[in-house]
């Protein structure tokens, strides 16, 4: 036997006020419809709920049974709706981001502390990885939102472009460089990279095979910031993102080496699950950015 809930709220208000007319008001319905909702709940139980008199409506022994737990329930219910409230108003809740430390601290530092700022209930948990297993958090439930290098493609995955960056290479301050290199000219230098499983290496490794040149790099790094320190003591010559090198850029430590002609450029992406719908941190979060 199943009893709609609205019968149960029905009982609820009632016996909280020990009045039909009460009820009925509370709940914006007639006093006759509070009675017939009444008498179908006591049928479809089988169990005499109020002691009807002038003075109003008193619950049985069965409605006082009954009262105990209709109550727990509609508490909790009261309880969840008021969660679901404050998550839609940013007043609680969680926001989980996969993104690698470059990505984090060169690009979306600033907007989680903007973030935090704006919504300081908000708790803000972060992934850090590889863009391959950042996708896979997200598809797996373990974040909601992955900031990657681009470009990448997975069907599961809405992917939207949020920052464009160029691809640069860079040598310390004191080395010898020519006005300009051909592509065939910057392979020949001491090169230092990113790893080969990194988004940005692949990137890099497909442009030059696309003009029949290999690149063989003396130094792989796992760390962006390492690339310009190692350039910096002119330990090679490192392919950097222009934009989270401008701090190295502009103060002389490292300078840029004339590629002709450049490397095209490409984006970094916020990646999120397709079918899925985006909790209120999310959109606000993204909302932020762009």
């Amino acid at each position: 036997m199943k009893t709609k809930l609205d019968y149960y709220r029905v009982f609820y208000e009632t016996a909280r006020f020990s009045s039909f007319s009460i009820a009925a008001r509370h709940l914006y319905v007639s006093q006759s419809a509070i009675s017939q909702c009444i008498s179908q709940l006591e049928k479809d139980l089988g169990a005499h709920l109020f002691v009807r008199s002038r003075r109003g409506v008193s619950l049985t022994k069965e409605g006082i049974l009954l009262f105990q737990k209709v109550e727990n329930a509609m508490q909790s219910i009261e309880q969840g709706e008021t969660l679901l409230a404050r998550l839609h108003h940013l007043d609680s809740g969680s926001l989980i981001i996969a993104a690698g430390d470059t990505i984090t601290g060169q690009y979306l530092l600033p907007y989680l502390e903007q973030f935090h700022e704006n919504y300081p209930n908000i708790r803000i948990e972060m992934a850090n990885s590889y863009s391959s297993r950042m996708l896979q958090c997200v598809k797996e439930g373990k974040a909601e939102l992955a900031f990657v290098n681009l470009p990448v493609t997975d069907d599961e995955l809405c992917i939207k472009p949020c920052l464009e960056i160029h691809d640069i290479f860079v040598c310390g301050s004191e080395y010898s460089a020519k006005k300009s290199y051909t592509w065939s000219e910057i392979a020949q230098l001491p090169l230092i990279l990113l790893e080969e499983n990194s988004n940005s290496r692949r990137y890099i490794d497909e442009k030059f095979k696309e003009k029949k040149i290999i690149l063989k790099p003396q130094i792989e790094m796992a760390v962006h910031d390492l690339l310009i320190r190692f350039a910096s003591i002119h330990l090679g010559v490192s392919c950097v993102v222009e934009e989270f090198s401008k701090e190295s850029l502009d103060s002389g430590i490292i300078k840029p080496l004339n590629l002709n002609p450049p490397l095209p450029p490409r984006s970094i992406g916020c990646a999120y699950l397709k079918h899925n719908s985006l909790s209120p941190a999310a959109k606000a979060f993204l909302k932020l950015i762009k």
